[in-house]
């Protein structure tokens, strides 16, 4: 019997350490890679992308088995960890670069996210128009190594503590099913 085949999505929640910190969790995700989505600037730095003048969305790309999680599923929770309604904008994270948005390589994969956001808008969940962008992954350029498993190794330090562990909490307590058991 053959293994089902991964698949890939890019989605941008504000900062890559808070997204990166929920999905690592999530039962049937492979990898979650933090980086830089989209933009105009080839190969970028972190302090160039933090300037907000590059284009590029701080993104996590996840890597999943279908078999174990849907993309929908990906989707809510990826909805329900971060604030889709504030531009440019997540909590104290502010400007272009924190956008919430969903980049997409595969047809299947933007149809399933264009159906969800209609949804999630038409049931008037967030009492706010939902701002995130979907579009196709037209570039990606992965974070620098510190920015890996940023949360795990530096839990402690206050804003991972005040903006990150809140997250991953809401994570756990809203889809505990679909935790990775370690």
């Amino acid at each position: 019997m053959q293994a089902t085949p991964l698949e890939t999505i890019t989605l941008a929640g504000g900062c890559f350490w808070c997204t990166e910190a929920v999905f690592a969790r999530v039962r049937g995700v492979v990898d979650v890679q933090s980086g830089y989505a989209n933009g105009h600037v080839s190969a970028p730095t972190y302090e160039q992308v933090c300037t907000g003048s590059t284009g590029h969305a701080e993104a996590v790309r996840v890597r999943f088995d279908p078999a174990q999680i849907s993309l929908r599923e990906l989707l809510e929770i990826f909805f329900a960890t971060h604030d889709p309604t504030t531009l440019n904008r997540q909590e104290h994270d502010v400007g272009p670069q924190y956008r919430s948005g969903i980049y997409t390589t595969h047809p299947e994969h933007e149809a399933v996210a264009r159906a969800l956001l209609h949804e999630l808008q038409e049931g008037g969940h967030w009492g706010a128009p939902i701002v995130t962008e979907l579009q196709a992954l037209t570039a990606w350029w992965p974070a620098e190594d510190y920015h890996t498993d940023y949360f795990a190794q530096h839990s402690h330090q206050g804003y991972c503590a005040a903006v990150i562990a809140p997250k991953v909490e809401k994570f756990r307590a809203t889809f505990a099913r679909l935790l990775k058991s370690d």
